[in-house]
């Protein structure tokens, strides 16, 4: 059984080239803070109270790399667990203090687990 414990972040998609655009917005309309750091794929992040919003350029298509990320405390079960299930796990760039990994639901949408390491 998985192991939920908080919804860590939220990325959300914007057009390609309206990076600048995008922190504008977050930060002086919506006055949130960013996080600072080279974010994968060039993605800005943002903290919102003790989840942060991540956005990415990203061209449309029929898969989006768009995704809700939970944190959870069994990582290396619950991969198991889906694995078992039929549930394909993809990876993608490691982030420093974080193990995750990547699934879809019967209806392509994209789910991120992750668990934070010491």
């Amino acid at each position: 059984m998985i192991q939920f414990k908080r919804l860590d972040h939220i990325l959300i998609a914007i057009p390609e080239g309206k990076r600048e655009e995008a922190r504008t917005f977050y930060t002086q309309v919506l006055g949130l803070t960013e996080v600072p750091g080279e974010h994968p794929g060039g993605a800005l992040w943002f903290s919102i109270g003790d989840i942060e919003l991540h956005l990415r350029e990203e061209a449309p298509g029929p898969y989006s790399k768009r995704h809700p990320a939970f944190e959870i405390t069994n990582l290396d079960e619950a991969r198991a667990e889906l694995a078992n299930q039929g549930i394909e796990i993809t990876y993608s760039s490691d982030i420093d203090g974080r193990q995750r990994f990547f699934f879809h639901d019967p209806f392509q949408n994209r789910i991120e687990l992750l668990q934070f390491i010491d």
